[in-house]
Order: C-alpha cells, then sequence, then structure tokens
C-alpha cells in the first residue's frame, strides 16, 4: 500500500494537471490574432470629410458590346422579373451621354428581389478609373425599386482613396428604352471618408 499511495498521489496530480491546463484553453478566446493599431499609420491622421460625387451609370443589354448580361432567367410565373439576376461592367461618365468622360466603371450584380414590384438587390463597386481617384472604389449594397422617382442606396465601404468610406447613393433614371431594357441612371453619392 505504501508503493501505491505515491503512484495514486502522482496519478491524481497529472489528471488534476491536465483538467487545468485544457479548461484554461477551452472557452476562452485567444486573441493573438488581433491587435490594436495606430490609426495613422493607414492614413487616418486626417479629418474625415465628406464629398459628393455626381456621374451617369450606363446599363446596356443591347447592340454588339453590351455592359450588363443576363445569367439567371427570371421566373416566368412573375410579372416583376422575380429571380432574374444580371452581371454588370456599366460604364459611368460625367454626363449622361454615353460619348461623354469615362470616370469608371460599375461592376457587380443585381437580381430582381421582390415579387411585388420591380425591386432590384444591387452589389456593385463603382471602380474609378481617372484622376486622383485611379483605382478607388465605392462599394454599394442595397435595395433598388426602380420605378421609385429617386432611389437611395447603402454606401458600404470602399478601397484607395475611400478606404473607411461610408455614405449613401441616390439614384435617378434619365433613361430608360423598354424594348432593349438599356438604362441611364444619374447617381448622387454622398461619402464620408479620409
Amino acid at each position: 500500500m505504501a508503493r501505491i499511495l505515491p503512484i495514486l498521489i502522482l496519478s491524481i496530480l497529472s489528471y488534476s494537471l491536465a483538467i487545468t491546463l485544457a479548461s484554461a484553453t477551452d472557452g476562452v478566446d485567444d486573441d493573438s490574432f488581433v491587435r490594436a493599431v495606430d490609426r495613422k499609420l493607414l492614413g487616418l491622421k486626417k479629418k474625415e470629410k465628406l464629398s459628393h460625387f455626381r456621374f451617369y451609370w450606363h446599363d446596356i443589354y443591347s447592340g454588339r458590346n453590351p455592359t450588363a448580361m443576363p445569367i439567371i432567367p427570371a421566373s416566368n410565373a412573375s410579372k416583376t422579373g422575380f429571380g432574374g439576376v444580371s452581371m454588370i461592367d456599366d460604364p459611368l461618365t460625367q454626363g449622361p451621354e454615353l460619348t461623354s468622360k469615362l470616370l469608371g466603371r460599375a461592376q457587380g450584380f443585381y437580381a430582381q428581389a421582390s415579387l411585388q414590384e420591380v425591386g432590384l438587390l444591387m452589389a456593385m463597386n463603382f471602380v474609378f478609373v481617372t484622376g486622383k481617384y485611379n483605382g478607388s472604389t465605392i462599394s454599394i449594397l442595397g435595395r433598388n425599386p426602380v420605378f421609385n422617382k429617386v432611389r437611395e442606396l447603402p454606401v458600404i465601404g470602399g478601397s484607395g482613396l475611400f478606404r473607411f468610406a461610408r455614405g449613401y447613393a441616390q439614384a435617378s433614371t434619365h433613361k430608360f428604352t423598354p424594348g432593349t431594357g438599356d438604362a441611364t441612371v444619374e447617381y448622387n453619392v454622398y461619402l464620408l471618408h479620409y
């Protein structure tokens, strides 16, 4: 019995140590993957500013070089086109004419997301290709009830000069051709950014 007692005590201590080590790592967040960062290192030393951008979005289904392409057809039973999805790479221009100065591209997709009205779920990046904004993007994700005079969509972020951006975009249809589905939409984007 005298020999069993030290083995029993050693076994109990080993078991207790194993339970303690297991409980120390279970249920406790390991935060070694996150750290605080100095805002100045990310270029956030400046004050945030509010900018207004105005441009025209050209959604073109017709012709030899369409910029919008249906990728999932709409439900045949739906009057609103419910379920249809289109991929886009639409030009963004300074004026309402397609020939006016190219400022960037709207790249992403939209889906017919409403059974009661023509309401789109829009997910797109405004990718700028000119001036100091070249390569910077503004990301839009929101609902667009297209037959409303003015629609508001949230800006959920951006990249380049628009890192940490937030704001909203107002869309209003400038021109729509029912026979082709082609549309020109004026966008006014109000953006808080650094």
